[in-house]
């Protein structure tokens, strides 16, 4: 196993500030319209964050629009399909947007007649994530040192470098498997973690599936 010319994987963490925007929704075709104009950071809010809040509990693959068109406009079979889109499977926020925009549309184009519009103080409100990256103190040169960061990092830098990682450049990889291709030429172990299904996982126990991907490869390139 080369260590020679190797980048240093330096683990950040993820801090997030919430903005209001002041646009609301009080049906679908509103609800449509502000999606339409949503910049990337209202895209991520509404998306990511059930994610990175439930690393107690396995995530239910919810987001935003589908928790308020079911709950509060009582759309069920809208909701369940706004439910249905498995965002981490997008290479882009903006991908993720088209998604929304085109069964929303779809939605309304298939139910011409007239549309629940709810209540003062039940609309939709649409907000946005402000959202800085912070180094830590741990930085891994190989195999047993990122093990060991891994295990100590918080979940919010898991989440930063599994989740928010395949939303920038290169489109649709994680951190971690782009630094042990890169750097050992190790692709195992990025067809392992792209395998692994996020809603199966709280971050903890996904934080210590790939610690377990990554120990078992640590023992194969050794006896290699």
């Amino acid at each position: 196993m080369r260590t020679s010319n190797v980048e240093p994987f330096k683990f950040c963490t993820r801090l997030t500030l919430t903005e209001v925007t002041g646009r609301r929704a009080y049906n679908i075709t509103e609800l449509l319209e502000g999606l339409k104009a949503a910049d990337d950071a209202v895209i991520y809010h509404h998306t990511h964050r059930f994610i990175k809040q439930s690393h107690h509990l396995v995530p239910e693959g919810a987001n935003d629009f589908a928790y308020w068109v079911t709950n509060t406009v009582q759309a069920d079979r809208l909701g369940e399909e706004l439910t249905s889109i498995d965002i981490v499977r997008y290479n882009s926020l903006a991908d993720i947007r088209s998604a929304f925009v085109e069964m929303l549309g779809r939605h309304l184009s298939e139910n011409p007649g007239p549309q629940r519009t709810v209540a003062p103080g039940r609309e939709f409100h649409f907000m946005r994530a402000i959202r800085y990256s912070v180094p830590t103190d741990c930085a891994a040169r190989d195999y047993a040192s990122f093990i060991e960061c891994l295990k100590n990092v918080s979940v919010s830098s898991l989440y930063l470098h599994v989740f928010e990682a395949r939303l920038r450049p290169p489109y649709g990889v994680d951190d971690f498997s782009y630094w042990f291709k890169t750097n050992f030429g190790d692709e195992v172990i990025g067809r392992e973690i792209s395998r692994l299904d996020p809603y199966s996982y709280t971050l903890e126990s996904l934080r210590r599936r790939i610690i377990a991907i990554i120990e078992r490869r640590l023992a194969e390139v050794k006896n290699a």
